[in-house]
C-alpha cells in the first residue's frame, strides 16, 4: 500500500510532514518546527513516531524535536550532527535507509545551509526538500553559494515528473508574485497563479506541490533557459550567472 503522507502547518507558515505505513504501523516525522501541532495529529490518527528525519539544522526545523522523540530514531546528516539535536543515526549523501517500510535515499543539497539533506522516497514518489528547492522558489544562500544551489536545483530537476514536492514552508504565493514580475505574460505562470490564489483563499496548503509543475514555473529551476535569461537580462550569461541573478533579485523583491 502507499504511504500516508500528512501535512502538518507549525508556526506561521513552516510545514511539517507525517509518513505513515498501515502494513508495519510505523510512522516517520520530517522536520519538527514546533511540537505541539505534531503531537495533535499523531494523537488524531493514532500514532506512534518511529522515526524522525532532519533535514538541516535551522530552529524551525528542530525546535521540536526533543519533545517529540520518545523512542523513535532520530536520523540527520552527519555534516549538520555539531548543531542538531541528538542523533541516533548519522547520514550521507546516497545512503540508503528503510523508512515505513520503503527505501529512502539522502541527498546533499546544500546551498541554503552546508549539510542540508533532503530525503527521497522513489517507491511513493514523495520528495522532502524543505527549505532547498521550495513550491515556486528556492531557499536564500545562508551559508551555500549560487553554484552549490544550481547544482542542487539541477539534480533535483532530475527526479521524475510525477516526484511529489514536500518544501518547508508556505510561501508559494509570494514566490509566484515574483516569478511573475519577470515574466508576466507567462501563460503557465498565469494558470498556476489562479490555483494557488484559489488555495490560499480556501486556506488550503500549495504544499506539497507537484515537481513537473515546478520544472515548468519555478524560475529557479529554469535558470538555464533562453527565455528566462533574455527576462532577467542575462541572455549571454552561464547558467550559474543567471542563477545567480534570478536569487539576488528575489533576495531583494
Amino acid at each position: 500500500m502507499p504511504l500516508n503522507l500528512i501535512t502538518v502547518p507549525c508556526l506561521t507558515d513552516n510545514y511539517a510532514f507525517l509518513l505513515h505505513n498501515d502494513d508495519t504501523g510505523e510512522t516517520a516525522l520530517i522536520d519538527a518546527p514546533e511540537s505541539r501541532p505534531i503531537k495533535a495529529e499523531l494523537e488524531r490518527q493514532g500514532w506512534t513516531l518511529s522515526d524522525i528525519l532532519i533535514t538541516h539544522h535551522h530552529h524551525d526545523h528542530i525546535d521540536g524535536v526533543d519533545d517529540l522523540r520518545g523512542a523513535a530514531r532520530v536520523i540527520g546528516a552527519a555534516a549538520d550532527a555539531h548543531r542538531l539535536p541528538d542523533l541516533t543515526e548519522q547520514v550521507r549523501d546516497g545512503d540508503e535507509l528503510t523508512v515505513c517500510g520503503e527505501p529512502c535515499r539522502v541527498m546533499d543539497v546544500y546551498g541554503h545551509t552546508i549539510g542540508h539533506v533532503a530525503f527521497y522516497f522513489p517507491t511513493s514518489g514523495i520528495l522532502f526538500s524543505a527549505d532547498s528547492l521550495m513550491a515556486m522558489g528556492c531557499g536564500r544562500l545562508f551559508e551555500g553559494t549560487p553554484d552549490q544551489m544550481w547544482a542542487t536545483m539541477q539534480r533535483l530537476r532530475a527526479l521524475p515528473d510525477n516526484t511529489l514536492l514536500c518544501s518547508g514552508h508556505e510561501y508559494t504565493a509570494s514566490n509566484m508574485r515574483f516569478a511573475l514580475s519577470i515574466e508576466p505574460d507567462n501563460p503557465h505562470l498565469i494558470e498556476r497563479n489562479e490555483r494557488i490564489q484559489a488555495a490560499r483563499a480556501a486556506n488550503i496548503p500549495t504544499v506539497p506541490s507537484v515537481l513537473s509543475d515546478e520544472k515548468q514555473t519555478n524560475p529557479f529551476l529554469r535558470a538555464d533557459e533562453l527565455p528566462l535569461k533574455r527576462a532577467v537580462g542575462m541572455e549571454s550569461a552561464t547558467d550559474v550567472e543567471s542563477f545567480a541573478t534570478i536569487r539576488s533579485r528575489k533576495d531583494n523583491f
